[in-house]
């Protein structure tokens, strides 16, 4: 294949896929010759066969060397290691996805709620009119129509069934839209006042309000997923909250594209929704069953639960958007 980058032509060559299938018993010597050491070569064998070696390549490969493409284990590696980061990761998962859940309703309901009342218009999430970006409308309106269409919610059977309207009321779509739409849905209102009525609500300016809905999206969907995040490296970086309500953490101590920052602000959405979370105590004792694991990989540092933010009641600080 040709390509071409300015006034410069390369080729890259591309080759089909040369691996071939290789099953859970044939694949023990193969990690034994790198050596990977096994307490049990049958539990292990079982556990390639249900959870599949693609998925746990990720929790062996920070037991490499360096270089890591050597495919040579340290010393210390044994499987066990491996699985207690995916059972670690798994139960992480858990823990964030369900925090997520409380956020997102809690954003949907803000959303439906203040604009609806503000505007005085329960349908204003199909009304044109509300938004800036006729392109962006036209998408959402896509998405909208399609979700609606293919929902089972009783709630909106319930609605076509009983009322002509061609759209229901805000609150009824905001149910059925996944996070990253409702994202999209807030960026494009017209009205400002209407969103910095909704950050507040969250001790949040709206440039936050908006990348911080964005970000959780994400981590949602990893989560929902069953994808890897202890130790993974994100794209979408959040943006930094300047005069947050509740303090934030220095993030001088830490790499924004890591997961401690996106735990961080599930921790400061929390302060608003449940101010009496124990969110910091269900970490802690997640870390105390794996001590093992590298906390400085998922960019924690050190003195993560001194920072202000963890402190049981944050206190909030008068700041004027």
């Amino acid at each position: 294949m040709l390509k071409s980058v300015g006034r410069f032509l390369y080729i890259m060559i591309q080759t089909p896929y040369p691996k071939a299938c290789t099953l859970p018993n044939e694949l023990i010597p193969v990690l034994k010759d790198r050596g990977l050491s096994f307490a049990n070569e049958e539990k292990a064998i079982n556990y390639l066969t249900n959870i599949g070696y693609f998925r746990l390549s990720s929790y062996l490969r920070p037991l490499y060397n360096d270089p890591k493409s050597a495919h040579i284990f340290k010393v210390d590696a044994t499987f066990e290691k491996a699985m207690s980061m995916y059972r670690f990761d798994r139960k992480l998962r858990i823990l964030l996805f369900n925090e997520i859940e409380k956020i997102e309703v809690a954003i949907r309901s803000a959303m439906s709620n203040t604009v609806s009342s503000e505007l005085g218009n329960i349908f204003w999430m199909t009304d044109q009119s509300n938004f800036s970006n006729q392109r962006f409308f036209d998408e959402t309106l896509n998405i909208i129509t399609s979700e609606l269409g293919k929902t089972k919610e009783e709630f909106i059977l319930h609605f076509k069934r009983t009322y002509s309207n061609t759209y229901p009321p805000a609150w009824m779509i905001a149910e059925i839209l996944p996070l990253g739409v409702i994202c999209k849905i807030y960026q494009n209102l017209k009205k400002e006042s209407l969103k910095k009525k909704i950050a507040r609500q969250f001790g949040l300016n709206v440039p936050v309000m908006s990348s911080w809905i964005l970000v959780l999206g994400n981590l949602r969907n990893y989560c929902g997923h069953h994808s890897r995040i202890w130790n993974r490296e994100i794209a979408i970086t959040p943006s930094d909250p300047r005069n947050p309500i509740y303090k934030w953490i220095d993030i001088t101590k830490t790499d924004n594209r890591r997961l401690y920052c996106r735990i961080s602000i599930i921790k400061y959405f929390l302060c608003s929704i449940s101010p009496e979370n124990t969110f910091k105590a269900k970490l802690i004792d997640l870390f105390s069953k794996y001590p093992t694991i590298d906390k400085a990989a998922m960019g924690f540092p050190q003195d993560w639960e001194s920072e202000p933010l963890w402190d049981i009641y944050p206190q909030k600080q008068n700041v004027k958007y």
